[in-house]
């Protein structure tokens, strides 16, 4: 007998070939296996201890690995219910009712081991059941039998048990079921001398367990074995903070049920569990690794790092977007540091400004073992190498470290505290106890005068004096410490600065340390971290690709008919044109110039501003400089946030001047002021780069194109389901063996993104405690309080002759003083 290669299991025919002769094949006592008539062999119970059911073939047959994986669609398997007997001693055993042509009967052979393993997989798929590898028999060196045995094949490890020890012991026993059985069901292959196929010498079919029904098929081990698509599943939900657990849902619910998903949660979980197994201790040195990899063929990236007695205690890296964003927007960035980022606790430092579209931009990413000055000066060492220049304003907290290390390393940059940090702290450092009503006053009247940009430093230190003489507080220690250091985060003493209002606060750094957490855990080691921040990162700058997008393609809406505006919308993100828009109409409709001058040789013009309801807000001088002609404002609108004021535009407009002078369009608002290479698919994370995942992804997307514009046409899903089941027959003949791209851990590291370090040298720091780590111990509330109070047992009090909580007869006139005591501050209050 000779077996075709394009087979499918489960039709009478498919096993035999086309020019079989059956007639000429079976021996006169056998029955003849044809595609008209199938002969089903039954066992009886008298035949029970005989399972062997012989099928003679000839040598020439071979049973190749394609008929059999071709066959072997689960979703198309027709299942046969099985029989059961028992034997002569009572013993219960299941009988798979297969047909006769699909058992793996002996003298059937194969080219190679896993043509033989596929056979049987293929088999117990129809009969019920889940098989594996066994052992081998070696001769003289020479593998000469195999075996493929039940996966409920072995016994189960016996441990020693002692009931009174097992009564005393504080461990509990698991509960966990036994997966093996003994089972004997199995097939036996030799190599014979003469040949190198694979031959079937016995086979035993009795199985001494239930076979699984058809419906729970995908509950088996096999078919929970996970592939590639679902490995990659997981790892980007775990990019985006998703564990496996979620994935499993997720992955359920884009499937339509449990059933239809490879693998169940515990597998899921599994998963998870190896991608860490496989990173283990080479996490520092494969972060390393690659950074050192990618500095070999990318210019412009940079990366720093410091590591002592080979353990890892600082990093820093800025790639080249970072790098190009730095040098249009860095002349004001503000640097925070975020706690419970990874496994280790190392503090995660980032460096932020603000780009185009008035968006948050990283301009840089660091992470340290410690908050000391020495980390923070190597941290911003790193960064002015990494940029080249130092920054204009740099804005940071109120950290001790931090400030003695910007002053040390940034001897350039004006630091300036956050205002934030400073004025959330008045309600708790200025409090009059019993005056609520005066404590509301004290904090809106500081707030309104600390954040006032438009006065100068001497009007606000004598309105700062009269505050504290009208509610008696110099003698409060916080607001003396603020007044001395006065000039480190008020506005008034950044007035000169220029783009000084264009970040007051660290909200900017704390907003991109927010998102990040959207992606990250704190139970993620280094190359996981590395992961979930790239993905973070492609999330900003998908971002600023839409708004840059938009300021190509679209144009904003033009409020005035002033040639101006026009010109506005043409040179300036649309982000900062609809901010230059509401100045020049309020220039238009609420400012009025009340007089000119001239004075030095400059055209003073009097401009008085007036809100909606026509009220007077206050008169600001323009100064035009006809020799030159540039223009200046006593609002210092430009100054603070780089571009023209109302009071301005509204001089523009008495001049007749049609279009912005190039002198204030500062390069950092243009509209092109990116290139556009930085928005390109190579420039972005996650993006697939090699030929093989760009022709997969095509592959994947072009699938779910035909499946939806198809999926309401029933003829059309056949014939797409049946050209994928050819391609599939195609591939399983070119590729009949699983290619080692597929093995777990091939895939694991092209997921990943990192390989096995030949040498570690470098080891990740252990677990640390810092101040951003927390106590540990959850916050627990009124409420929970008094629940867990509730469930105390109560005691009896003989001198109120009743069962209370928290005293009894021996503190009771101590417990009601108090309560008397506390009474009487409630009522002066």
């Amino acid at each position: 007998m000779e077996i075709g290669s394009n087979t499918h299991v489960g039709q009478s025919s498919s096993l035999l070939s086309d020019d079989y002769d059956a007639t000429t094949h079976a021996p006169e006592d056998e029955s003849v296996v044809t595609d008209k008539q199938p002969v089903v062999q039954e066992t009886t119970s008298k035949e029970v201890l005989d399972l062997q059911t012989i099928v003679p073939v000839t040598n020439e047959t071979i049973f190749s690995q394609s008929s059999v994986q071709q066959g072997m669609n689960h979703e198309e398997a027709q299942y046969v219910h099985p029989n059961y007997c028992y034997t002569a001693d009572g013993t219960k055993q299941w009988i798979p009712d297969v047909p006769a042509y699909e058992k793996p009967n002996v003298g059937l052979r194969f080219k190679s081991w896993d043509d033989a393993f596929n056979m049987y997989k293929a088999y117990a798929a129809k009969a019920g059941f889940d098989v594996r590898k066994s052992t081998s028999t070696w001769t003289k060196g020479v593998i000469s039998h195999k075996y493929i045995v039940c996966s409920k094949a072995g016994s189960p490890r016996c441990k020693d048990v002692d009931t009174l020890e097992t009564l005393s012991s504080s461990s509990k026993r698991r509960n966990i079921n036994i997966k093996v059985a003994g089972c004997n069901a199995c097939i036996r292959l030799k190599v014979p001398s003469s040949s190198v196929a694979f031959e079937i010498y016995n086979f035993s079919k009795a199985h001494n367990h239930g076979l699984v029904d058809d419906f729970n098929m995908d509950l088996t081990r096999g078919r929970r074995q996970l592939q590639f698509s679902e490995k990659k599943f997981i790892h980007c939900l775990q990019t985006t903070s998703f564990g496996p657990t979620v994935a499993h849902r997720v992955k359920s619910s884009l499937k339509g049920g449990q059933h239809l998903v490879a693998g169940s949660k515990t597998d899921f979980k599994n998963h998870a569990r190896n991608v860490r197994g496989f990173i283990a201790d080479a996490d520092a040195q494969m972060i390393v690794d690659r950074f050192n990899h990618n500095m070999s063929h990318l210019e412009d990236l940079f990366f720093e790092y410091k590591a002592v007695d080979g353990v890892l205690s600082s990093i820093f890296w800025s790639d080249g977007i970072s790098r190009c964003n730095y040098s249009m927007f860095g002349e004001v960035l503000a640097f925070d540091a975020t706690y419970d980022t990874n496994w280790y606790n190392m503090i995660f430092v980032l460096f932020t400004g603000v780009d185009s579209h008035k968006k948050c931009v990283t301009f840089g990413v660091g992470l340290i073992h410690n908050e000391t000055i020495d980390s923070y000066k190597w941290l911003l060492n790193a960064f002015v190498t990494s940029h080249g220049k130092q920054p204009r304003l740099v804005l940071t907290d109120q950290d001790a470290a931090m400030k003695q290390a910007v002053s040390t390393v940034l001897t350039e940059s004006t630091h300036r505290l956050c205002m934030w940090h400073v004025t959330n702290k008045i309600p708790v450092k200025v409090r009059i106890c019993g005056e609520m009503q005066v404590n509301e006053e004290i904090r809106c009247r500081v707030n309104k005068l600390v954040w006032n940009v438009f006065i100068k430093p001497e009007t606000f230190e004598s309105r700062w004096h009269q505050l504290i003489d009208d509610f008696n507080l110099s003698e409060n220690k916080w607001l003396k410490d603020m007044f001395a250091i006065r000039d480190r985060w008020v506005p008034a003493y950044f007035r000169e600065l220029p783009m000084c209002c264009l970040m007051k606060t660290t909200s900017r750094c704390e907003s991109s340390n927010s998102q990040f957490k959207v992606y990250s855990s704190h139970g993620n080691n280094l190359v996981q971290f590395m992961n979930c921040f790239e993905m973070a990162l492609n999330a900003q700058r998908h971002m600023q690709r839409e708004l840059q997008n938009d300021t190509t393609t679209k144009r904003p809406p033009i409020d005035t008919r002033l040639p101006i505006e026009r010109h506005a919308s043409y040179v300036y993100t649309i982000t900062i044109f609809k901010e230059v828009q509401k100045d020049i109409t309020k220039g238009l409709y609420h400012c009025a110039r009340s007089c000119l001058e001239t004075k030095d040789g400059l055209n003073i013009h009097c401009i008085h501003h007036k809100d909606k309801r026509n009220g007077f807000v206050g008169e600001f001088k323009v100064f035009h400089n006809p020799n030159d002609d540039t223009f200046s404002c006593s609002f210092k609108g430009f100054t603070r946030i780089c571009y023209l004021c109302r009071h301005i535009f509204k001089v523009f407009q008495i001049e007749l001047i049609d279009e912005i002078p190039e002198t204030y369009i500062p390069k950092r608002w243009r509209s092109d002021v990116l290139p556009s290479s930085l928005f390109k698919i190579e420039s972005r994370y996650s993006a697939p780069v090699d030929e093989r995942s760009k022709l997969r992804q095509q592959f994947l997307s072009l699938a779910n194109h035909c499946a939806n514009r198809a999926r309401g046409n029933i003829d059309l899903l056949q014939t797409l389901v049946d050209q994928m089941q050819h391609m599939k027959n195609n591939i399983w003949d070119k590729i009949p063996i699983e290619p080692s791209y597929n093995s777990n851990t091939a895939i694991i590291e092209d997921l990943v993104g990192y390989k096995i370090p030949e040498k570690v040298t470098i080891t990740p720091p252990t677990r640390i405690r810092n101040k951003g780590s927390g106590s540990h111990k959850r916050t627990i509330g009124p409420g929970e309080k008094a629940k867990r109070k509730s469930k105390k047992p109560k005691r009896f009090c003989k001198k109120c002759n009743k069962h209370v909580h928290g005293y009894d007869s021996r503190n009771h006139e101590k417990i009601m003083l108090l309560k008397e005591q506390r009474r009487k501050e409630r009522e002066q209050r």
